[in-house]
């Protein structure tokens, strides 16, 4: 179960001395908070929105890059603004014990950039009786820092004779500039468009009748019949024809200006939980995703190219090039969070349904090739901590492009804890971008971030020797019992920020037998060989929040 606002005002209480829960109390730190949820484009060259939450709050933070001349990121500046604390752009099914529904269209943040007065769009949630965020409430229009716009949604009453009201949350937007129009996939209430080319906006919702092949008007007395009107799962604007896709219950259905057509065949019946377009040439990538007999199954669909004739099953090659007879999309339980493009590869960010795994492709022509076969002769498709794109094994949550400069465009990802890592190189090297509050030479100061986990997650020790040491870092319980040695007699070198090394400096919620230890407050201490000695402090939720 998602931890909610009032168990985590709880667990923050727990803490004593100004232990800091909450991002904003570190001064000069990089973003709201290191549980980033989202990263898209600003519209500028060099600039990035990213959505995240400290461990109560919701906010954004508008990032500004350069590239170096040896290639590497530089942040140039920060800027963060909160949110309403009643309203939030992540629900609960993706917040602490992340992306635990088992939904495929649930375990992403849709965004979209829009040139209009909406900027980047995000959908907003309130929180229920149970004061859990998971109230669709309409979305969030984040123009600037200074003109962050809530846009609430009516509800229809037929909408009370569903089993959950997260089966009509948004889960996908497409912005059609020509028009000015903003499209809103709302799952059992179909699709919204949102109408800003009068002088007042309109909302108007529609639901698919595949039978009249129409979008039919959803009206206040009407009813909601799921055989008859499918869900609408993601909706796109082809950036050639300016049609509409929509990924529906019942294949992929595009409007254009000739009618209302089921445009694949292959996919004709499917569940089709998501659409992304881009690319050069274009790509056109589509997922499947169904519950049947308490599993998942789901499968990775794509067109490429204006010649492609039907979506097909993308292929899965090993090193040596060879095509894998096994599906491994759907062998992994794999869903798609992310699709960035840039040029002819396709950046596919996926997450393990049931599982902390996460990673992404890098998907060509051909399909998506394993990178590295290991010693048991298993092939490795995913991108991630092994091929350095975060510094520590995080989970990754949001994947977009964006452009670094007029002719090169730059890769960022969002981690669950470990803020964001940018790319200017189409992933080949990573610059971390941290929340990090300044540290005291000679262990003067240790931070712990993020200061609240659940056993398995990584809780950093972040500290800072002024010569190289040899460093000890322990943890003890409340009553100073000590439960786990961490690294001992470690060599650390000195550094202008952070002397930590992110692959071993960690602490999992575990102790020293592998075993979950118990909700409460725990200290960590680090010493040098140099008579040095500093203390951080660290929560754990515990097995029971697992």
């Amino acid at each position: 179960m998602g931890m909610t606002k009032k168990s985590f005002a709880l667990a923050a209480s727990l803490f004593v001395g100004g232990c800091a829960l909450c991002g904003s109390a570190f001064a000069g730190e990089t973003l709201f908070g290191n549980y980033v949820f989202a990263v898209a484009p600003t519209g500028e060259n060099g600039k990035l929105w990213a959505f995240s939450q400290d461990n109560v709050y919701s906010g954004v933070t508008y990032l500004s890059f350069r590239v170096a001349e040896n290639g590497s990121i530089v942040t140039e500046s920060t800027k963060k603004e909160q949110v309403s604390d009643t309203l939030t752009a992540v629900h609960d099914g993706m917040q602490y014990v992340i992306i635990q529904d088992e939904l495929a269209e649930l375990r992403r943040l849709p965004a979209v950039y829009t040139e209009s007065k909406l900027g980047l769009v995000l959908p907003m949630f309130a929180m229920d009786k149970d004061d859990r965020y998971l109230q669709p409430a309409g979305f969030f229009g984040f123009r600037s820092l200074d003109n962050l716009n809530e846009y609430p949604i009516d509800v229809p009453s037929a909408a009370e004779d569903l089993e959950k009201p997260m089966q009509y949350a948004m889960t996908g937007f497409a912005y059609d500039e020509s028009a000015k129009r903003l499209w809103v996939a709302r799952g059992a209430l179909g699709v919204m468009v949102h109408d800003m080319s009068g002088s007042k906006s309109k909302d108007t919702t529609f639901v698919l009748n595949p039978e009249t092949k129409k979008l039919e008007v959803f009206k206040e007395s009407s009813s909601i019949d799921l055989k008859k009107n499918p869900e609408i799962f993601d909706v796109r604007v082809h950036p050639k024809t300016g049609d509409l896709w929509l990924a529906t219950a019942k294949g992929i259905w595009v409007k254009s200006s000739s009618g209302l057509t089921n445009v694949s065949e292959t996919l004709k019946s499917s569940r089709v939980t998501g659409l992304w377009m881009g690319g050069s040439p274009l790509q056109v990538i589509a997922e499947t995703s169904d519950k049947k007999d308490q599993s998942v199954v789901g499968g990775l669909w794509r067109l490429y190219g204006e010649k492609a004739k039907d979506f097909v099953k993308v292929n899965f090659l090993d090193t040596a090039g060879k095509v894998q007879k096994k599906d491994i999309y759907d062998d992994a339980d794999y869903t798609v969070g992310d699709v960035a493009f840039i040029g002819k590869t396709a950046y596919v960010l996926v997450s393990v349904v049931g599982g902390s795994i996460s990673g992404f492709f890098k998907m060509d022509s051909l399909g998506v090739k394993a990178w590295e076969q290991d010693d048991d002769g298993k092939n490795q498709w995913l991108y991630g901590y092994e091929t350095g794109a975060t510094d520590r094994k995080m989970r990754i949550t949001s994947l977009t492009s964006f452009p670094l400069s007029d002719k090169r465009m730059g890769l960022a990802i969002g981690t669950f804890g470990n803020g964001i890592s940018v790319s200017a190189d189409s992933g080949a090297t990573w610059t971390v971008v941290l929340n990090r509050a300044k540290l005291n030479n000679n262990l003067g100061s240790v931070r712990m971030v993020p200061s609240v986990i659940t056993p398995g997650d990584e809780s950093l020790v972040s500290y800072k020797v002024g010569k190289e040491s040899k460093v000890t870092i322990e943890v003890f319980s409340y009553d100073m019992r000590k439960v786990r040695t961490i690294v001992k007699d470690a060599v650390r070198n000195a550094d202008a920020s952070r002397s930590t090394n992110p692959k071993e400096d960690f602490w999992d919620g575990r102790d020293d037998h592998g075993k979950d230890c118990t909700m409460g407050v725990y200290y960590i201490r680090v010493k040098d060989n140099h008579g040095h000695i500093g203390w951080g402090k660290a929560m754990t939720l515990g097995g029971n929040f697992r």
